[in-house]
């Protein structure tokens, strides 16, 4: 389920995106105080795979779980590491975008404002049709 949204340039790089997206997301709680920002785990790609981001999502006591890369010279010495990271939440979240929301697939849009509003919409639906359905 979308927690939050960015919008960035297509030729941006992605992966600077993390901690300041990490940073908008507050997860509600039922409990007083203030809101909980952490999460317990960070599941991505290959494609994020860096010490500096290992070590800032640690040092934000988020666990990342994030497969290595392979680099094909080197030899793989010893035993193999199988880390499962179930990917397919944040692929599901992209096919129900690509599915329901077409405008949202390619950006019509000249503005990013109108572009965001778009975005916006298609994650409350999600959200709303997820919780009728749950209760």
């Amino acid at each position: 389920m979308p927690l939050t949204n960015s919008t960035t340039p297509a030729n941006g790089n992605e992966r600077e995106q993390v901690l300041p997206l990490l940073d908008k997301v507050k997860l509600k709680t039922l409990k007083r105080g203030r809101p909980r920002k952490r999460f317990k785990v960070l599941a991505t790609d290959k494609g994020y795979d860096s010490k500096q981001k290992r070590a800032a999502l640690r040092k934000r006591g988020i666990r990342p779980q994030i497969p290595k890369r392979v680099w094909r010279t080197k030899k793989n010495r010893g035993r193999p590491i199988k880390i499962s990271v179930p990917r397919f939440q944040q692929e599901r979240c992209f096919a129900w975008y690509q599915r329901k929301y077409r405008r949202r697939v390619v950006r019509w849009e000249r503005q990013k404002l109108y572009f965001d509003a778009f975005i916006d919409l298609a994650t409350i639906h999600i959200w709303i049709k997820k919780i009728l359905s749950v209760g």
